[in-house]
């Protein structure tokens, strides 16, 4: 199974990094994989187009099947491999409390994508505009957002048992959501602002799945700390 599929992808993504957590959750190692360098715009590249038009990663193929995106590549694996590793998303029928887990999983999960956009739109506008060009009102602004986003995930963590993001046991909001959490801490969060996210990506980085996929680029090169005054 594993041998049928091909993923592209780049270190330090955290799109990419969900589709390779989701591949160790569901035990299918051995799959084809291609590391990519975004630096050396090798995502550009015709054979990434070929698969993806617009150039993006990750890019995710098993057979004829393409799935270019990070939400759809770990639910399909999921679906298709239900029954095989960690069950990411528990079954509805018959039971009123695995439907409001299923509820609870599914709004975590895309509350992770808006976290992200968050996070994205920070780093962005730090890493691509010089500071003396910067207008800081537009920047404290996006800095304020992201403060505002974070307090709402540290109240959730607060609220659910477990250490986890949804109910008791690791799950698909985890996969999608803990990287982009590990780049908030990468990046230079505050662990004491932000003591049980921070407890969160502690107690989270070394799952089987996080330690085996962890990006090869945070293991060669030092974090940043702009992040800090967030």
């Amino acid at each position: 199974m594993a041998k049928d599929m091909t993923l592209w992808w780049a270190s330090g993504s955290p799109p990419c990094w969900r589709v390779l957590i989701a591949l160790e959750e569901k035990n299918l190692q051995g799959y084809n994989q291609k590391l990519l360098s975004f630096q050396k715009g090798e995502h550009k590249s015709k054979e990434v187009t070929d698969v993806n038009p617009r150039g993006q990663l990750p890019a995710f193929k098993y057979g004829d099947i393409v799935i270019n995106e990070s939400y759809g590549a770990c639910f399909f694996l999921e679906s298709k491999f239900k029954s095989q590793g960690t069950k990411l998303i528990p079954d509805c029928a018959g039971s009123d409390n695995n439907c409001a887990l299923i509820a609870l999983i599914m709004q975590r999960m895309f509350e992770g994508n808006t976290l992200h956009q968050k996070i994205a739109e920070v780093i962005m506008y730090n890493w691509r505009v010089p500071e003396n060009e910067r207008h800081e009102s537009a920047f404290k602004r996006l800095k304020e957002t992201l403060t505002g986003e974070l307090q709402l995930w540290e109240g959730y963590l607060q609220k659910t048992p477990g250490g986890f993001l949804a109910g008791k046991n690791f799950s698909m909001a985890d996969v999608i959501v803990y990287p982009s959490v590990a780049l908030l801490f990468r990046m230079g969060l505050s662990d004491k602002r932000y003591p049980k996210l921070s407890e969160y990506h502690k107690n989270l980085k070394d799952r089987p799945s996080i330690k085996a996929t962890w990006p090869p680029l945070w293991k060669d090169t030092p974090g940043q700390d702009f992040l800090k005054d967030i």
